[in-house]
């Protein structure tokens, strides 16, 4: 399994509980709730919060075409964690404004991650760091043939 800057929960553990951990971080101002109760990110701050490192047309077509999250997902609790009984890779970006990057190390320690590689990201490393995700993808897939 390859976690790219990606919450990894333990069994009865929920998205709003990892995230109570630290303080909320930037990115979580730009998170808006719809009548419908989905969750999108402002295309105001959408830029600056989820991808700073790519360029500005870039970061546009990303915020036209996000699918929306529920938002009960992120109170619902996990099932067992894949991470216990299979390897695991982890991939941490030192600038994401969404995940803390201090939470994503941890995730990646708490499940004996083979790998955790470390990039001077934002959230969306596997656009503006393709050949290293992609580097990483492949080194887990070969890893476990």
């Amino acid at each position: 399994l390859v976690y790219l800057a990606a919450f990894a929960p333990d069994e009865g553990e929920s998205v709003a509980d990892l995230m109570a951990l630290r303080e909320a971080p930037s990115g979580s101002a730009s998170i808006r709730r719809d009548a419908d109760g989905l969750l999108w990110l402002a295309r105001e701050g959408f830029h600056e919060n989820l991808c700073p490192d790519l360029d500005a047309t870039e970061a546009l077509v990303m915020a036209v075409v996000q699918k929306p999250t529920a938002a009960r997902c992120f109170k619902g609790t996990s099932g067992p964690a894949a991470w216990k009984s299979k390897p695991s890779w982890y991939q941490v970006s030192t600038d994401d404004c969404m995940i803390p990057p201090e939470t994503e190390r941890w995730f990646a320690q708490r499940m004996h991650a083979r790998k955790m590689l470390t990039l001077q990201s934002s959230h969306f490393s596997i656009a503006s760091h393709a050949a290293e995700v992609v580097a990483l993808i492949e080194e887990a897939a070969a890893a476990v043939r």
